[in-house]
């Protein structure tokens, strides 16, 4: 059995989180190997279908948004949601959301006018995840071995170690790297080989998924195309999302209490039902993509030098479509701090702050997909008898699930709040003020720049995003052009850590900061503010850089 070592981080899994974290790690100068058990750019489940403002984000500054946001439905295919009796019956509601012509220019939606240069993307992961793929596979520090199964792993203090399997030869060889990250998903080798265990809700929610290619369907609609369809009656509820806009379609029919596993209901009677078809209506299954929702989080994200990061780390109901997202997110925020410490610059207690970071807002961010669940399977209990008569008992009943469906729904399809509005409050490497994180919700949040919050986007003078403007260090924030800022920046110069100054002009006026100074780490979350340089200057660069690691208290 053969050895390999010539990897500063090895991921195991090449999925959308993976591929971003090993993507974002080359973009900061690590080496990184990733092994996935699927074929090179082998296509793959339909699953995520909805990129958040915020991943966008993440995508604009690795130089992959434009590609991202120009693949998927055709450019004119709305990405709307539908609420309707069925897929071709009557309307009861839409939230409108803008396709991707019209993304940049529309302004009336509820995903509009958001304080972001990216705003989010309806994508299926079948389209998203090759583009990954091609980037991934074209930079020159990331190696990506394919058809290979990790059998084992192995953790250390120094290193970690993971024993491969090629699919295709049988053969199996030993590879290592100085820190290990599974990406591998809710069945994760690493989760289980670093002892971490799931606990929370095992069934929220039993879905009978199935992915049709029906290219008669399109045009069988009673109303305006939807990326998303949501079919509601006393019979059956489900869900159908456009995939190609033309003829691929997933149909979500979401399990009935009592009705057991997805074996238990007749598939094709369902199908027909939510989309209003009878039998004559031909269409032909591509796979099946059942699934049960769940809100699990291991106890743990790390263990040594081996961590974990979206599903493998959690899983929940995917309402908000923030499954992946959160799994990127965490992956950003992982990628700093390894950088950090392998570029030398940040001690290795700089991790801690991964899991005191992570772990409180993926507990958080579950709960309001965990609450928002709740209030679903409510509504789809509760679907008057009468909603697909005529007369006007019938139409008083549309019009009152319409509008329920809208005031319930629009939150996860329009959640400004999960975007921007989590923060940081425990963290070791956050120089904390004493004031308050302004709440936030699903759907609702306060820019601010209490010390923890993601960095407020604006809109500079020269027309540039404040992203675009910061690069991928430390940035100093300035808003008075007379604040020193020597001080700060000959501490960070003796302690090695890369910190640029960035002047700010009268665009902070329209903005929500309001002190002269504010540090953005390279995530672009505040690491503090003020009006002036701190008198021990040295003393938050190294607050800043893991080098002062005291816990800030335990998880909620």
């Amino acid at each position: 059995m053969s050895n390999d070592s010539d990897a500063n981080v090895l991921i195991v899994g090449a999925g959308p989180v993976g591929l971003t974290l090993a993507i974002d790690l080359a973009w900061r100068s690590v080496d990184v190997t990733v092994v996935e058990a699927r074929a090179a750019a082998e296509p793959p489940e339909p699953k995520c279908n909805h990129v958040a403002a915020r991943t966008m984000e993440v995508f604009r500054r690795l130089g992959i948004a434009e590609k991202v946001r120009n693949a998927g439905l055709p450019a004119d295919y709305p990405h709307d949601v539908s609420y309707r009796t069925t897929f071709t019956g009557p309307e009861l509601t839409r939230i409108v959301i803008p396709c991707r012509r019209d993304r940049f220019t529309m302004t009336g939606g509820p995903d509009c006018n958001w304080p972001t240069p990216e705003p989010p993307h309806r994508i299926n992961q079948i389209f998203l995840e090759p583009i990954l793929f091609a980037h991934a596979a074209a930079q020159p520090r990331i190696r990506i071995i394919n058809r290979t199964y990790v059998d084992e792993v192995t953790v250390g203090d120094a290193s970690a170690g993971a024993t491969l399997r090629d699919l295709d030869s049988g053969k199996v060889r030993r590879i290592s790297g100085r820190f290990l990250v599974g990406c591998d998903g809710a069945r994760s080798v690493v989760r289980k080989a670093i002892g971490a265990k799931f606990s929370g809700d095992e069934v929220v929610q039993r879905v009978q998924s199935t992915y049709i290619r029906a290219p008669d369907l399109v045009h069988l609609q009673r109303h305006e195309r939807a990326w998303g369809t949501g079919s509601i009656n006393a019979r059956r509820a489900g869900m159908v999302y456009a995939i190609d806009g033309r003829e691929r379609w997933l149909v979500h029919n979401y399990m009935k209490p009592g009705e057991g596993d997805s074996d238990s209901v007749d598939r094709d009677a369902c199908i027909r039902t939510i989309l209003g078809v009878d039998a004559g209506f031909r269409y032909d299954i591509i796979s099946k993509e059942d699934w049960v929702g769940r809100r699990l989080i291991a106890d743990k994200f790390r263990e040594r030098c081996a961590f974990i990061a979206g599903d493998a780390a959690h899983i929940w109901v995917p309402y908000a479509g923030y499954g992946m997202n959160a799994g990127i997110a965490d992956a950003m925020n992982l990628s700093w701090l390894l950088a950090a410490h392998l570029g030398g610059w940040a001690p290795l207690p700089i991790l801690d702050a991964y899991e005191a970071e992570r772990w409180p807002i993926t507990s958080q961010v579950s709960r309001f997909a965990m609450s928002h669940a709740e209030a679903e399977l409510r509504r789809r209990a509760a679907v008057p008898a009468e909603l697909e008569d005529a007369g006007p008992a019938g139409e008083t009943a549309r019009r009152d699930v319409g509008r329920l469906a809208y005031e319930i729904n629009v939150r996860q399809y329009a959640c400004a709040g999960l975007n921007f509005g989590s923060y940081y409050d425990r963290s070791p490497i956050i120089a904390y003020d004493g004031a308050a994180h302004p709440a936030y919700t699903m759907d609702g949040y306060t820019p601010s720049t209490v010390p923890g919050c993601r960095t407020p986007h604006l809109w500079c003078d020269d027309g540039r995003s404040l992203y675009d403007a910061m690069g991928p260090d430390f940035t100093l924030l300035r808003f008075d052009p007379s604040a020193d800022t020597a001080p700060l920046q000959l501490a960070a110069q003796q302690r090695g850590v890369p910190l640029a100054v960035l002047d700010v002009g009268a665009a902070a006026a329209r903005s929500p900061y309001g002190h002269k100074l504010v540090l953005s780490r390279p995530d672009q979350h505040v690491a503090w503010r003020g009006d002036a340089v701190p008198s021990d200057a040295l003393a938050l660069i190294d607050r800043v850089r893991g080098a002062m690691t005291e816990a800030r208290g335990n998880r909620d």
